[in-house]
């Protein structure tokens, strides 16, 4: 699926309906930083509806975890598409990690492909189990269109 380029009107849209464009903006205010590029502290968005995306993980728990973290974001690139967003819609993502401290870096490299600016707001939390046997990540997303 790959990297969506911007914020586009939802596929979902009819003719017949407004089209609400929504807006985001990255809040960076002093005292308030962020610890990598590529999030923001905080988003101000607006729009009509609200897409909550569970969290997902990879098609392959057995893949390197380059390959997992792209499979788990092609997989929430799906939902956004169902939903009639894109990832310029999306506002908030929190990521779950079995081996944080090892798999962030490579987190924070691949999700520069997905994410369009403004950046989300973003969480990252540590754990030593998750839901699945075998998963090492899950990563859930939160889209205003």
């Amino acid at each position: 699926m790959g990297a969506a380029a911007g914020l586009l009107v939802p596929a979902a849209a009819k003719a017949d309906s407004p089209i609400v464009v929504p807006t985001r903006k990255a809040l960076h205010p002093e005292g308030a930083p962020a610890a990598d590029a590529s999030y923001s502290p905080a988003i101000l968005a607006e729009g009509r509806k609200l897409l909550v995306i569970s969290g997902q993980g990879p098609e392959d728990i057995t893949a390197d975890m380059e390959t997992q973290i792209r499979q788990t974001f092609d997989r929430i690139g799906i939902l956004l598409q169902a939903g009639g967003a894109t990832w310029g819609n999306v506002v908030i993502i929190r990521s779950f990690w079995v081996h944080m401290l090892r798999d962030l870096a490579l987190f924070r490299k691949v999700r520069r492909e997905y994410l369009v600016e403004p950046y989300p707001a973003s969480t990252a939390v540590g754990t030593t189990e998750l839901a699945i046997p075998g998963l090492e990540l899950e990563i859930e997303a939160t889209a205003i269109i």
